[in-house]
Formats: structure tokens, sequence, C-alpha cells
């Protein structure tokens, strides 16, 4: 017999049940279940990550659509389950959906929710701090002040990076990479270096123009270049930023090989999916070259770290935060939710996923619409015309 699971109800009486694997940030998402006569289940249970069995306990006879989380392995099994259950839709809160199986939701019939649009700044705002946190090393720095360490100024003390007119290299240059090169380049005037299989037109055109805005003010002007290899990145830029999506083309992107490349003070910061990162190798590295620095926010085996990379001094390491703003966080929680409502009531898909101001605004409806659903194609999905 499964184990009981803790739950928070909200709306008893309504007629779709939706479970929601984790509470979430903000009420709104709840509140626009609710409104359309949702029955909302919440668990509560004290564990970060539900196991499978965990959530065929959720999911039970009856259920309309869930939403999950990434730490979740949404495979056959809970798809097969949650169709039988009647289940229409499953909404990730994220962007990524590395832990969902696609085709096995394809089979069942189950459209799969994701939330692109909102995490973008935030995302990009969190690289940036890890790569003036790493240049400055900031966290170093911190810890020898908590310890009662500073008795006085030194010359040499926690002597770090200048950022300013050194070049600033990306690898992937989507909406998160394009994000976080123009707070590097607007912030501290840096030069830019990209690797992306497509030209980032608006990024090049943002950097001419404001080189151009420099250089009429008496100032050095910025540069950008499209390099013709992610090994031109490595070998030129001074703070490296990794954007790329996870596939069997990118795993272990950085490595052994890609790492020696690097200049010997590089900085080398991770926004993305872990598994970008060879972590062993990493660590290897951070030894070896002790100027050289990392600002990680994911993990190759979360929520583990590969051994000795927590003790490395020249790594600064945060808990998969980057998303973390609280405007974002909320966003991300009311697009989940409204990809499952849409897909109970039947609405079609919205025609821009990246444009999610309308969804997020509190003073007005949400569009009758799903904000995103990546599978909508093989499903069939029609497209908004709202």
């Amino acid at each position: 017999m499964a184990t009981p699971v803790s739950i928070e109800v909200w709306n008893p009486n309504g007629k779709y049940r939706v479970i929601s694997t984790k509470p979430m940030p903000g009420t709104r998402w709840i509140r626009l279940l609710t409104d359309q006569n949702c029955r909302v289940e919440i668990c509560t249970q004290k564990k970060t990550i539900l196991s499978v069995e965990d959530i065929l306990t959720l999911i039970g006879d009856k259920c309309d659509g869930v939403i999950g989380q990434l730490t979740e392995d949404w495979g056959e099994v809970l798809f097969s389950a949650l169709s039988k259950a009647g289940g229409k839709a499953f909404s990730n809160m994220a962007v990524g959906y590395n832990n969902v199986d696609v085709d096995a939701a394809t089979k069942y019939g189950v459209a799969v929710g994701n939330t692109p649009g909102v995490l973008t700044e935030t995302t990009a705002e969190l690289a940036a701090s890890l790569s003036l946190a790493a240049s400055r090393r900031i966290v170093e720095a911190d810890e020898f002040m908590r310890a009662g360490l500073y008795d006085g100024w030194l010359p040499h003390l926690f002597v770090g990076n200048l950022l300013k007119g050194q070049t600033v290299g990306v690898i992937g240059a989507g909406r998160i990479g394009s994000a976080y090169a123009r707070m590097m380049i607007e912030g501290f005037k840096m030069n830019l270096i990209y690797f992306d299989l497509y030209q980032a037109t608006r990024l090049e055109k943002f950097v001419t123009a404001y080189g151009q805005f420099l250089k009429s003010n008496g100032e050095e002007p910025v540069t950008w270049k499209r390099a013709s290899s992610m090994q031109e990145v490595l070998r030129e830029a001074d703070v490296i930023s990794l954007h790329p999506i996870l596939d069997k083309t990118t795993y272990h992107l950085i490595n052994k090989d890609s790492l020696a490349i690097m200049k010997k003070e590089a900085i080398l910061v991770n926004c993305s999916r872990g598994p970008v990162v060879d972590e062993v190798a990493l660590v290897e590295h951070l030894k070896e070259n002790p100027m050289f620095r990392v600002g990680l926010d994911v993990f190759e085996d979360e929520p583990f770290m590969k051994p000795g990379l927590r003790d490395m001094k020249n790594a600064v390491v945060v808990p998969h935060i980057a998303s973390a703003s609280k405007w974002t966080r909320e966003g991300m929680a009311t697009l989940a939710a409204l990809n499952v409502l849409g897909k109970i009531k039947g609405y079609p898909l919205w025609s821009n996923p990246n444009q999610v101001e309308p969804f997020l605004d509190e003073n007005s409806p949400p569009p009758a619409a799903c904000p995103s659903i990546v599978n909508a194609k093989p499903l069939g999905l029609t497209a908004s015309k709202l």
C-alpha cells in the first residue's frame, strides 16, 4: 500500500483536480486555478525531491493536471499514470525540461509546459553577479572578515581582476546569453566575443551603438566579434559565461582539453546546465591554476558537487538560484499553472512564449491561452490568434 503524502487543499469542491508537487511562491497562481473551478492540492511533504512513487501517490485515480519541478523524473511511468487518471497536462516550473521524457508525454497525450520569457533578466543578473564575485574574490574576502582575520590593509590582500576593458565571452547568445552580455558590456565597458550557431544580430547592433556612444564621449569604444568556434572564445576571453542548451553535443562541453586553452587567470561562469561542465576536470584545473576562478549555479550531479569542489577557494558556488527573484519565481508559478489550466480548458497555444507580460499583469485577467507547450506540434494544438 502506498505511503500517504501530506497535502494542502484549496477549493476542495472544485471540478478539476490539479496537483502541485511543491509549494510555490505567491498565491496568484492558486487563485487563477481556483477561480476556474479547480481543486488545488499542494504537496507539503518535508522532502526536497519527491520520488516517482511519491508522485504516483499524489496523482491517484483522478488527476487533471500536474505542476512539477525540474528535480523530478517525469518519464513513462508517471505519464502513463497521469493519462490513466484523466490528466491532460504537466508543466515544469522551469524553462528547461531535461527531466521530462517529452516523447513519453506525447505518447500518452499529455501536454508538457515550461516557463520561458520570465527568467531572462534574473538569470543574466546572477551570471553577472557570479562574474563580479569571482573576479573580485568577494566570497573569499567575506569569509576572511567573518573569521576575524582582518588586521589592516595590505597591498596584496585579495587582489582580483579588473573587468573594465577586458573581453567577455558568451557561449550561447540566446535570450539569457545576450542579456548577460549587455549587462557586462554596458556595466563594465567590456568587449564581446561570442559563439552561437545563429547570428545574434540584435546584440551586435547594441554593442555597435554603445561603442559609438562611448566614442562620441571621448571614451574607448567597445567592440564585438562573432567567433567561428567555441575554442576561439575560450582562448580570447577573460570572462566566459556558458548559456547553451544541454544535449549530446554540449555534454561536457567544458572538459580537460577546453580548460587547457583558456587563459590562466580566466573566469568561467555557468548558470545553464550542470553537465555542460566536466566537474572532475574542473576541480583538477582549479587545483593546478589558483588564479583561475569559477562561478557556478548548477552542478553535474545536483544536489551534489564532485569531490574537492567545495574546498576550492577559487570557486564561488551557489545552490541553483539563477531564477530566484521574487518576481520571476512568482511568475514561473503563474505560467506553469496557466499551462495546466489552459490545456484543461481546451485553450489554444499562446503565439509567442517569450511575450509573457499579459499573463503576469495582476490587474487584468490572463489571456485564454496556454503560455508555452513544448510538444504542441506533435499533439496538434492550435496557435492562438489573440
